[in-house]
């Protein structure tokens, strides 16, 4: 009976041409490992030396650890400033007391005409109350602004036709009193009316207007004039002086 059996490429195929074709696949997968293991080492390389990174040293305070300075490049070192010593303090000197001469007294040897001379009780004495010395202006009140108010003293008293010219109409008998600043020249200035009588009589106030033309001379305190202060004026008015 014939019986027919398929081919097999196993069969086929000599045992020499199956054992170089298992050599070349074993040779390519050894190229491609060598491939990769060769691309993971070029990977992995030490970078070169210009190629390292700038670093930033962001932290406050800190300092940079000093750079190795180039061979051709002096060193620079901070001058030494010289410690002067400390300059000596004066010696202090007290003072000496004077010494009398030998024989002399210790005290000053006066007459009785100098002792009562000397003697305190023997001084004018000042009116009591006035507070004042001899020759000053009398204190009479204050002013507008707690200023003393010193009495005026004439320079030359304002005539009838200097005062008649601001009188109102019809005028009573009486008196205005005023204050004014003195000021150089014998004048006065910043006048303000204090009072009248009667009331209601405008007489004050023909004194304030007329006061531009008065002559005053400043008060005085201990021989000095106080120009700058002020003074009280009081013009009486009477029908014998009014001009007809």
């Amino acid at each position: 009976m014939l019986a027919y059996q398929a081919s097999s490429p196993l069969r086929t195929t000599p045992p020499r041409r199956r054992a170089s074709g298992l050599a070349f696949a074993l040779g390519i997968n050894l190229v491609l490992l060598l491939i990769l293991l060769t691309l993971g080492w070029g990977q992995q390389r030490r970078p070169k030396l210009g190629d390292d990174p700038l670093v930033i040293d962001l932290i406050a305070g800190a300092q940079s650890a000093p750079r190795a300075s180039k061979p051709n490049q002096a060193v620079r070192t901070p001058p030494k400033t010289e410690k002067r010593p400390p300059l000596p303090k004066p010696p202090i000197v007290l003072p000496v007391k004077p010494s009398l001469p030998p024989g002399e007294p210790p005290w000053i040897e006066m007459t009785k005409a100098e002792m009562a001379a000397a003697d305190v009780r023997n001084l004018p004495k000042v009116a009591a109350g006035s507070g004042s010395g001899a020759g000053d202006s009398e204190q009479v009140g204050r002013g507008p602004n707690g200023e003393v108010l010193y009495a005026a003293e004439w320079a030359r008293k304002p005539t009838d036709t200097e005062l008649g010219g601001y009188l109102p109409r019809n005028a009573p008998e009486g008196w205005g009193l005023i204050a004014c600043r003195t000021v150089s020249g014998n004048r006065v200035e910043d006048c303000i009316e204090l009072g009248q009588s009667p009331r209601g009589s405008r007489l004050a106030s023909a004194v304030r207007q007329a006061a531009w033309q008065f002559r005053v001379r400043p008060p005085r305190k201990n021989g000095r004039p106080l120009v700058g202060s002020w003074v009280q004026i009081r013009i009486d008015y009477q029908t014998t002086t009014r001009d007809e």
